[in-house]
Parts: C-alpha cells; sequence; structure tokens
C-alpha cells in the first residue's frame, strides 16, 4: 500500500521528496546530481526552484515528477508514493494529476492548437469540459490560433497553447520546467503572469525550474539548490532579494 504523508496542516502536501539522491557514473567517474534532497511543496503555492548551471533543478523536478528514476529516496504526489507505482500507474498519474510546461513547447507538430490542447484528455478518453477550455483559450489569449499548427504560431504562442493543454484536466498540480527560456520579455511576462494567477484564483500548485531572478518573483516561495542539495529558501520573493542569494550561491 502506498503511504500517505502528511503535511504541517494534516494533509498531504502537492509533492514531496524524503532524501532524494540521483547519481550518475560510476567509481571516480559517479557525479551526484541529487544529494539526499528532502522538500515539500504545499497545495495552492508557487514555488520556484533555482541555482548555479548542474546544480540539480531539473533533476529534481524530473524525478519529483515521475520522469526519471531516483538512485533512492522517496518521491510522494499528494498521496501517492511514486516508486509504489506500476507503469501503468505510473502513465495514469503523470496523464491525471501532473501537467507539464517545457522550455520547448512539446507540441505536436501535425496537430493544430484546438487539438494540442485537448490531446491529454483525448488520451485518457474523458469529455473536455467545454467551460473550461473556453475559460483557457480567452485567459490565454489564443482564441485566435484554434485552427493553427505550431509551425503558425509564435513562441509565446505555442507556449501558451502548452500552457493550456497543461491545465485542460484540471491536475492538481503543474511542473514548469524554464517555461520562459524561449521567449522574448512580454511573452514571458504574460505567461509568468497567467500561471501567478491560475495560483491565486483557482488555487493550483506549480513549481518552477528558473534561472531568471526576474520570473522567479512571480512565486510565492523560491528553493535553491547547489550541488544537489537544498541550501537555502526565500519567502515572498523580489527579484533584487532573489539575485542578492543567488550572489551568495555563487550564481
Amino acid at each position: 500500500m502506498t503511504e500517505a504523508v502528511e503535511g504541517t496542516s494534516g494533509t498531504a502536501p502537492a509533492a514531496r521528496a524524503i532524501d532524494l539522491v540521483k547519481t550518475y557514473g560510476k567509481g571516480d567517474a559517479v557525479v551526484h546530481a541529487l544529494d539526499g534532497v528532502t522538500v515539500e511543496f504545499e497545495h495552492g503555492r508557487f514555488t520556484a526552484v533555482m541555482g548555479p548551471s548542474g546544480s540539480g533543478k531539473s533533476t529534481l523536478m524530473h524525478c519529483m515528477a515521475g520522469l526519471d528514476t531516483p538512485t533512492s529516496g522517496r518521491t510522494f504526489v499528494g498521496h501517492r508514493e511514486i516508486g509504489q507505482l506500476n507503469d501503468a500507474g505510473l502513465t495514469e498519474m503523470r496523464r491525471n494529476q501532473i501537467g507539464f510546461v517545457f522550455q520547448s513547447f512539446n507540441l505536436v507538430p501535425t496537430l493544430s492548437a484546438h487539438d494540442n490542447i485537448t490531446l491529454p484528455s483525448q488520451l485518457s478518453k474523458v469529455k473536455v469540459d467545454q467551460d473550461w477550455f473556453d475559460y483557457l483559450v480567452a485567459h490565454l489569449k489564443i482564441g485566435d490560433r484554434l485552427s493553427h499548427r505550431p509551425s503558425e504560431m509564435s513562441g509565446g504562442q505555442q507556449q501558451r497553447v502548452a500552457c493550456a493543454r497543461a491545465l485542460i484536466g484540471r491536475p492538481d498540480l503543474i511542473f514548469a520546467d524554464e517555461p520562459t527560456g524561449n521567449l522574448d520579455s512580454n511573452s514571458s511576462a504574460e505567461m509568468l503572469g497567467f500561471l501567478r494567477q491560475s495560483v491565486t484564483e483557482l488555487n493550483q500548485s506549480i513549481v518552477m525550474v528558473t534561472h531568471d531572478a526576474r520570473g522567479a518573483a512571480y512565486a510565492d516561495r523560491v528553493v535553491f539548490l547547489a550541488d544537489g542539495n537544498i541550501v537555502d529558501e526565500l519567502l515572498s520573493p523580489t527579484a533584487e532579494s532573489i539575485l542578492e542569494r543567488m550572489k551568495l550561491l555563487g550564481s
């Protein structure tokens, strides 16, 4: 039976890792991407994960999202322990409980924006909630792009479509890996504003890996990694306070 892990509020957090280790290579060539990380991400909060290049940011996210397998340690999404799930259970969890937004958009090039957004529902054989679809399309300002394929859209438009796809199934948790990395400043601000709004107004839980202090300032909390360990955190961050902490980490 999958063990439930309770947070300080008495309910399971959106996601949690316990003594998470991820190593690559062997012997003298071993690399500790994660070196015993324990962290909790709360429901209804926007958390940014930052750190120098190679600090383990994306590895942490991938292990906590079930996209990669840790060398040791335990990871949970809600009450479900990822390591206890079989392939079918893992696929179901990633499809129904987690949404993903990636730097590279990861849209299907042969599908229209509309079909890219509804693809998770089609794969799950779940009827699309039309009111929710219309809400996402309106707030992400992509109503005039629904018939377009990715090659016919700008980077910002593609990322807004990817965001709608991540949210269409109303997942418990969104993992975003450098979601504004390929966007210009205006598109980045629009994307981050929508993510912030989805937390504030819709009680969405978001964990975002980023290198951008201005982007991380949209979050409620910033967790800092260095050399595979969590070394600091910052609540109610500003771009200035984040930059100061990053300087101390030698980023």
